[in-house]
């Protein structure tokens, strides 16, 4: 498959031009004042470096690293100014100040997600269903089931006890051609898969506490009531799912370390790096290793594994922007991360490296009934354990005013590749992560 490409908005590619040329224009006249101010001046223009590069690191990460990088950037500019100041160089400092501002701010927008799809005809009987308790009642505080009856849209919301599966089958009986969910990842994966086997709309409004589903398709988590707009004049996406023993996920499924990380007071917030995280607790002196029997991309048999992650479409790890997220819900591969376990062939513990790679279906054996986490959720599937992909099965619809797409969508993966990015940005397309 050849790669795939995005256009990029008139702002964006305004933005990438303008953080080109302040960093162009900052580092020449970093250069003269080193230059003018020889032998003073090479270290306004080490200074300068490390803050531009420091800004720039801050474009392309997110989180504490991103303070972090603000952070040198900030006391890199200080020193810069110590130097300047004391022999009335401000007016150097405030154009290099303005210059490496710009250059941070205009990188950051141009690499703003912004997906834009034709509207799709919205449906004449929608209905959205709303777990109340889900995100500290997130639904009620602002009025939804209110709002969705402004759009037209039929609001069912649940009660204690209360079947989710039965209620949709229900709606869908009655009529119902859209189908949308204000609730936890797990109230997401009911309703999105009653509406893949039916083939109608979804819409996923972020009620829930962290709305990882909604992040990844493009949802504007803080916008809760502008996500039913997805029913008004959204446009449509179709997506993947994944099933494990015939039971769908939307997110991810984890094995081994799960009853460690599921406990974690971080779990709910980064679960991706929980997991990992939380190797080393297991993998002590006193740690077991479960028995999970799977295969490597090489062929090899494994009996083993501190954890297993498997998610529908492939997570981007590590530090870089979009960090835990994917970058795509639709390239029809199930991302699968090992942990191996410390007696699987390495002289000291392994965690500290993954394997990671994509596939269409995996499979994990056991002798035992295998206890997993599926969107968070605890379950005890029996062995063996098969994973597969449904690929673009979900009609995904996205309110034209949210970003449409991942924050990893355009970003990328190492911080060396963002100026390739940038320019490719100000060129008018930009290519999309495989």
């Amino acid at each position: 498959m050849g790669a795939r490409t995005i256009p990029v908005t008139a702002p964006q590619r305004i933005a990438a031009i303008v953080a080109l040329v302040s960093a162009v224009l900052t580092v020449l006249l970093a250069v003269t004042v080193a230059v003018v101010r020889f032998p003073g001046g090479l270290g306004v223009l080490a200074c300068v470096a490390v803050a531009g590069v420091a800004a720039w690191f801050g474009v392309l990460r997110r989180g504490a690293p991103r303070v972090t990088g603000m952070v040198v950037a900030v006391l890199a500019l200080g020193g810069a100014a110590v130097l300047l100041l004391r022999d009335s160089g401000w007016i150097y400092l405030v154009l290099l100040v303005a210059g490496l501002g710009i250059w941070h701010a205009a990188g950051r927008f141009a690499f703003q997600v912004r997906m834009r799809r034709s509207a799709a005809d919205p449906p004449g009987n929608p209905v959205l269903f709303i777990n109340p308790a889900s995100g500290g009642g997130k639904a009620s505080k602002v009025g939804l089931a209110e709002q969705a009856g402004q759009r037209g849209i039929r609001a069912v919301v649940l009660q204690r006890g209360d079947d989710l599966e039965q209620l949709v089958r229900d709606a869908v009986d009655s009529g119902a051609d859209g189908l949308a969910a204000a609730g936890g990842d797990g109230t997401q994966a009911i309703v999105a898969t009653a509406a893949a086997g039916h083939g109608l709309p979804y819409a996923c409004i972020p009620a829930g506490t962290r709305n990882h589903f909604a992040l990844d398709l493009g949802v504007d988590r803080d916008d809760v009531v502008g996500a039913l707009d997805a029913f008004v004049d959204g446009g449509e996406h179709l997506v993947d799912l994944g099933e494990v023993n015939g039971r769908v996920f939307v997110n991810n499924v984890s094995l081994g370390l799960y009853a460690v990380a599921v406990q974690s007071a971080g779990y709910r917030d980064a679960k991706i790096r929980t997991l990992l995280d939380a190797v080393p607790a297991v993998l002590g002196p006193a740690g077991s290793e479960p028995d999970l029997r799977w295969t490597s991309p090489d062929g090899a048999v494994h009996a083993s594994a501190a954890t297993i992650l498997v998610s529908n479409n492939p997570y981007r790890l590590g530090h870089a922007v979009g960090s835990g997220t994917r970058p795509r819900i639709d390239a029809g591969r199930l991302g699968v991360v090992v942990l191996p376990a410390r007696g699987d062939g390495a002289e000291h513990p392994s965690w500290s490296a993954p394997v990671q790679w994509s596939t269409a279906e995996f499979e994990v054996d056991s002798a035992q009934p295998v206890p997993l986490g599926i969107d968070g959720e605890t379950v005890v599937l029996e062995p063996p354990v098969r994973f597969r992909i449904r690929p673009r099965t979900l009609r995904v619809r996205i309110s034209p005013r949210h970003p449409g797409a991942s924050p990893s969508a355009i970003a990328p993966d190492r911080v060396g590749d963002g100026l390739r990015a940038l320019f490719a940005i100000a060129a008018g397309r930009l290519p999309l992560p495989a």
